[in-house]
């Protein structure tokens, strides 16, 4: 690579990733060249699909979310782990907008996330079944309600933290609470099933943002339009969704 076009690149990457942890995801594609000094067909030349360059910017993401899980899954407390493991999720998510939209949505073409995703639930499932073993976590919950109540409070994230940058603590510990096994009552209802769960987070997200439609490009679907369910799930989505076209610039 020229060494214009790898400061180009770089100009990009550092431009999307300030932007999209202040504003999330859907930052237009054009505000995100315009604000690196570049053109939007230098933008798609780099980078031809938003997921490409979500896919870039948050490249160590799974690095992140997998040294979490170690420190937990290496917790003798099964409970202590489970608390710790969300902080360090919620930590991320509350000071990175960017993140969070990531992690709770599944968008099939974005790099890795599906199996972000599920290495995620594995990790979760692994230390419900410990708490479980331990007495420490109620006996008639299955990991998929606790990824979807945790899934459900990050994306509330950005509007408590605007009210104070720390509540997620708060709501946190309320959850969890819940699933202690002295908090047991009976429940009425069986759990949901990981293809419902996709399902509904899917219509939930479908309409979030409008799509970019960047000078002389085709429009472009919006992240949100592609989600699936919260990437604190084990995403059930098609594997063979395609990406988008680049468009012609």
């Amino acid at each position: 690579m020229r060494l214009d076009a790898r400061r180009n690149r770089d100009l990009l990457l550092a431009t999307a990733r300030d932007l999209f942890a202040r504003h999330g995801l859907d930052v237009p594609l054009d505000q995100i060249a315009k604000e690196a000094g570049v053109g939007n067909a230098t933008l798609y030349r780099h980078f031809p699909t938003r997921e490409a360059l979500v896919g870039e910017v948050f490249a160590n993401a799974a690095d992140l979310l997998a040294e979490a899980g170690e420190e937990a899954l290496a917790t003798e407390d099964a409970w202590s782990a489970i608390e710790g493991y969300f902080e360090r999720i919620f930590e991320l998510v509350a000071a990175d907008r960017g993140i969070n939209d990531l992690v709770t949505r599944a968008v099939p073409t974005v790099p890795g996330l599906i199996g972000i995703s599920r290495r995620n639930a594995a990790r979760v499932g692994a230390l419900v079944a410990r708490a479980q073993e331990q007495g420490t976590m109620r006996a008639d919950v299955v990991t998929m309600d606790l990824l979807f109540m945790v899934g459900a409070l990050c994306r509330a994230l950005p509007a408590a933290t605007e009210l104070r940058p720390d509540l997620w603590r708060r709501h946190l510990a309320l959850l969890l609470d819940g699933f202690r096994a002295r908090a047991v009552h009976p429940l009425s209802v069986p759990p949901v099933g990981e293809e419902r769960l996709d399902r509904v987070f899917a219509e939930l997200w479908e309409a979030d943002s409008p799509a970019d439609t960047p000078a002389a490009t085709p429009a472009h679907p919006p992240v949100a339009s592609r989600a699936a369910a919260p990437a604190a799930t084990p995403a059930a989505v098609s594997p063979d969704a395609s990406p988008e076209a680049p468009p012609t610039a």
